[in-house]
């Protein structure tokens, strides 16, 4: 087929809405489209997933290439979306099944050489893929992150060969490393256990109460002048 839709995930502070990313090839002059509110380093996964796909010993499909991240309104960054752009490609050029994308998601950034690097602000991505009840493809360098999320179905993955294998069923993932707590909490900690940051604790007291938001700063002196 020349359509194929992925599913995975944005950044946006702590939650991670959901994202379509859309691939179509098109006979015509060899190009390659990406649109949906992506920024520059969004748009640069054009020569990466090229690099990647070729390297991993697939043929990089002389057509035109349309990609969009819907929605449109959400602001995308970042190379998280390398890896489903590339597995959109790969399904739209025939090389696996549009079945092969159904009830699944993936986030990864490509290297040239077709490794999968780490990305930033994981935990939200692996929470919404563990809320939809789907298993999530990420980069095997952050296993131990996405292991913080003790109900996620967790593949991890270091190459973009390994993720079609997966999906071809020739060789399957295994899943991630299982969850083990860092820490306990102590129960017997309380609020007065505080000493002094009266201030802190009025504007904590007065926005739980009200339900407002909350921006904490830190100031910090530079001035060796001020550290006698």
């Amino acid at each position: 087929m020349s359509m194929a839709v992925v599913k995975t995930f944005a950044g946006q502070g702590l939650s991670a809405p959901e994202i379509s990313v859309e691939v179509h090839l098109a006979n015509g002059l060899p190009a390659f489209q990406l649109v949906g509110m992506a920024e520059t380093s969004v748009k640069e996964a054009r020569e990466r997933v090229r690099s990647a796909l070729i390297n991993s010993g697939f043929d990089f499909p002389a057509k035109r290439i349309t990609v969009n991240l819907a929605p449109a309104d959400i602001p995308k960054f970042g190379g998280r979306f390398d890896l489903p752009i590339a597995m959109g490609i790969l399904v739209a050029a025939g090389y696996l099944p549009d079945t092969s994308l159904l009830n699944i998601a993936f986030v990864g950034e490509l290297a040239l050489n077709g490794d999968i690097k780490p990305v930033g602000g994981l935990i939200p991505v692996v929470i919404a893929a563990a809320n939809e009840d789907i298993p999530l493809i990420y980069p095997g360098d952050n296993d131990i992150e996405a292991a913080l999320v003790s109900h996620a179905a967790r593949l991890p993955a270091f190459d973009l060969l390994s993720v079609f294998e997966h999906l071809s069923g020739h060789k399957k993932l295994s899943s991630g490393q299982p969850f083990t707590p860092t820490s306990t909490c102590n129960n017997d900690v309380g609020w007065d256990d505080i000493i002094g940051q009266e201030q802190a604790k009025r504007a904590l007291i007065i926005a739980a109460s009200g339900a407002h938001n909350l921006l904490k700063l830190c100031y910090i002196n530079l001035n060796p002048l001020k550290w006698k």
